[in-house]
């Protein structure tokens, strides 16, 4: 290999690692409030209003009630707050408990996934180049709903998927 080819070897692998592509490591949570700052319009079918009236916003809040201490100790855990297997889905994953949003409750990062790297109205004009960035497009919702509103919870009591996806419907906007 000459000179010239080893430079030009060099400078792509070199131009590769320093590349600002997407890594889900490098992307923060949000929260709700800055997801809401285009999500709360009419024209953006008002998703901030709709989840702050849903149940999902209060999900976490639950989990401070003795009832769910309760719970979660026969489950052998300690207080519900603190045990992982509850926060799994009155939250989301790990990452989003450690944050600072966790009181927010199943909030559109829960589902959406962390929003740092896709927030901006540039890349989530495009909904490829937001999914490119992270933004978690769920190819089936029903099956990732169920993987809260299931039968190992011990507050089951079923789940209409048909019914319930309406109260938190996102309305697709309208360019």
């Amino acid at each position: 290999m000459n000179y010239k080819t080893s430079l030009l070897v060099l400078i792509i692998i070199a131009a590769y690692l320093v590349s600002p592509s997407y890594s889900n490591a490098q992307a923060k949570f949000v929260g709700s409030k800055t997801c809401g700052v285009c999500h709360k319009t009419e024209k953006q079918g008002q998703q901030l209003k709709i989840w702050s009236e849903s149940k999902h916003s209060q999900a976490y809040k639950t989990l401070l009630s003795a009832k769910a201490d309760e719970i979660a100790m026969k489950k052998g855990g300690k207080k519900a707050a603190e045990t992982p297997a509850c926060l799994k889905c009155h939250v989301g994953d790990n990452a989003l408990v450690e944050s600072a949003f966790k009181e927010e409750g199943v909030q559109c990062e829960t589902c959406h996934g962390a929003g740092s790297e896709y927030k901006a109205m540039k890349v989530m004009k495009i909904k490829a180049d937001a999914i490119g960035k992270g933004l978690t497009d769920h190819k089936d919702v029903s099956k990732f709903c169920v993987t809260c509103h299931n039968a190992d919870s011990p507050t089951f009591k079923g789940f209409k998927y048909e019914e319930m996806v309406k109260k938190i419907a996102h309305p697709t906007p309208k360019g």
